[in-house]
């Protein structure tokens, strides 16, 4: 278990901190990040790669030259929101554009894309890349559904090593998309990893049993096997990749490939270097050609007690970038020339980005609207802190069990954030619309980036000038629902939050459509919302981290629906207190 914490809520934070105080040689802080400390060529694309915390020396340890330009860091097992991303890149970027990679995460996906769009937006050409390495999370059909696991690495470096080259963005991407497309992982576990201030590990593995296919993130194996020796645990790992070859390779014998055998946390070194014998060998038995094999802790999950084999099939290009160079905290190649340093450009990044715009102008009607808005959102961050342990045992059940602490963070960074808007004179619509970037910027994942669009959407809705009535409320639930869709890609029947949202959203408009005060139909329309909820338990789930354990869902709600339900009766409640 992890043992050394102080404020479990402060971890990710306070890991980075010391991690950039030990590293100034590679790195320099940034808000939301790290990015290199040495002089970028002006011109040049910059890789940013993120991911959330818990995974070191993923993403962080991987940032300096000949890998990635920087790394956005969420919160532990959870995406950095879009505006530390945005941060990050900017901070990085000289010139050339960037490349946004990370694994193949809803959140991930979600945030990166929107910071991609914010840094169009800034005139910065930007392109992204998702990691799809673990074959255990979808079948060869579904590839682009995969998640992101110990491949990313090589894949990160081949972009970077092109980046370094100086070619266009559009050509480090397609090495990327190369890189990608001949990359597989597989992995095994022996115990499950436990969160800084958790008294249980997210999944337990029987005695004497193994979990086959496990993610990073917490998430079971997508089965069980008996312990095996450590001849046995390599030889399913490599007959495991070998049955599944790039579209474009045949056959094994006589390819090239880039290998790494990676500890999840708990299994030592000596342990690894047990188990690649085998690997050795196998493959060599195979035909295959070992070009610079790694075996280490390269990306981790706490303390879980795992292993995961990742082969990258190589042709002349990619070997070349295989072997380039680079110097990083955590991953170092060959020799570079000396660099010169950037001392400057990170810290007027970081303290241009601490600073707190002021509130626009807002109506007197709009500010007593306010009131009511910061007294839900009170009502919503006491209602998750009441309940977080439980959607943590309900997430974990098939996900990673991280949607309290997520929802927790969220929803207190909202309600802080509103308080101090209204605090300065904000109306309405505003005190939203800060509460959404708080709440996307300290949650991260999917729920961050879900409910701050929940929350812009109302606060566009609301606005500053006028006195919200029912009708324009109804309106901006509406719009969120509809906005929550197209973000996300969920809809009815998928097992998510949506399954809660568009009942809610259209029992809202229902019912204020008929002239019933908003106290009244957001009453009606929070009963719907927690049948709804209720209703979850029978169905699979088609989307998220639960996506490959869809069964084990089954006569279980789905969190985040679960979640949405209780806020909407809370804030029933501050309704009625502000009627």
């Amino acid at each position: 278990m992890t043992r050394l914490f102080n404020d479990p809520a402060a971890f990710a934070d306070e890991a980075l901190e010391g991690f950039t105080a030990a590293h100034r040689r590679w790195v320099r802080p940034v808000t939301g990040g790290v990015v290199r400390a040495t002089a970028t060529p002006a011109g040049q694309v910059a890789v940013v790669i993120g991911g959330g915390s818990g995974h070191y020396p993923a993403f962080s340890g991987l940032v300096g030259r000949g890998l990635a330009h920087g790394a956005a860091v969420g919160n532990v097992f959870a995406s950095p929101s879009a505006r530390q991303i945005h941060s990050v890149a900017t901070a990085a970027q000289a010139g050339g554009g960037v490349l946004l990679m990370y694994g193949n995460y809803a959140g991930d996906v979600l945030h990166f894309g929107q910071a991609a769009e914010r840094l169009a937006a800034d005139g910065v050409e930007t392109r992204t890349f998702a990691v799809a390495d673990d074959i255990s999370s979808a079948g060869p059909e579904e590839s682009a559904k995969r998640r992101g696991i110990a491949g990313d690495l090589p894949v990160f470096k081949a972009a970077a090593a092109a980046a370094e080259q100086g070619l266009p963005l559009a050509e480090v991407l397609r090495v990327a998309e190369r890189a990608g497309a001949r990359t597989r992982s597989f992995g095994i576990a022996f115990s499950g990893c436990t969160l800084p201030g958790a008294d249980h590990p997210l999944f337990t593995v029987p005695e004497a049993r193994m979990a086959v296919g496990l993610g990073i993130h917490g998430e079971p194996g997508i089965g069980e096997e008996a312990l095996p020796t450590a001849d046995e645990a390599a030889r399913l790992l490599v007959e495991t990749l070998l049955k599944e070859l790039p579209e474009d390779v045949a056959d094994p014998a006589g390819q090239r490939a880039a290998v790494i055998l990676n500890g999840l946390g708990s299994v030592k070194y000596e342990e690894l270097f047990v188990v690649y014998r085998k690997v050795a060998a196998l493959l060599g038995d195979a035909g295959v050609e070992i070009v610079d094999p790694e075996v280490g802790e390269l990306v981790t999950s706490f303390d879980m007690a795992g292993i995961s084999l990742t082969l990258t099939w190589l042709d002349d290009r990619l070997e070349e970038l295989w072997r380039a160079p680079a110097d990083t905290p955590a991953y170092r190649k060959g020799a570079l020339d000396a660099a010169e340093p950037d001392p400057d450009r990170a810290s007027a990044t970081a303290a241009q980005d601490t600073a707190v715009p002021a509130a626009p102008a807002a109506s007197d009607a709009s500010r007593r609207a306010a009131d009511t808005v910061l007294a839900a959102l009170d009502a919503v961050a006491r209602v998750v802190d009441a309940h977080a342990d439980e959607l943590g045992r309900i997430d974990a059940v098939a996900g990673d069990g991280d949607h309290g602490i997520g929802m927790r963070r969220g929803s207190t960074a909202a309600h802080r954030a509103a308080t101090d808007a209204h605090g300065l004179g904000a109306g309405a619509g505003t005190v939203l619309t800060r509460a959404a970037d708080a709440w996307a910027d300290k949650a991260g994942g999917t729920s961050g980036a879900l409910w701050g669009t929940i929350l812009r959407s109302l606060g566009t809705a609301l606005g500053d000038r006028d006195a919200p009535d029912a009708a324009r409320v109804a309106e901006g639930v509406t719009e969120a629902s509809a906005a929550v869709r197209r973000l996300g890609g969920a809809e009815v029947g998928d097992k998510t939050m949506v399954d809660v949202l568009v009942p809610f959203a259209d029992a809202l408009a229902a019912a204020t459509a008929e002239g019933l005060p908003l106290a009244d139909a957001w009453d009606r329309a929070a009963t719907t919302a927690t049948a709804a909820a209720a209703g979850t338990a029978d169905l699979l789930p088609r989307r998220g981290r639960a996506r490959p354990h869809a069964e084990k869902s089954l006569g279980t709600p789905d969190a985040g629906a679960h979640s949405l339900a209780l806020i909407t009766r809370a804030v029933h409640g501050a309704l009625l207190d502000h009627h």
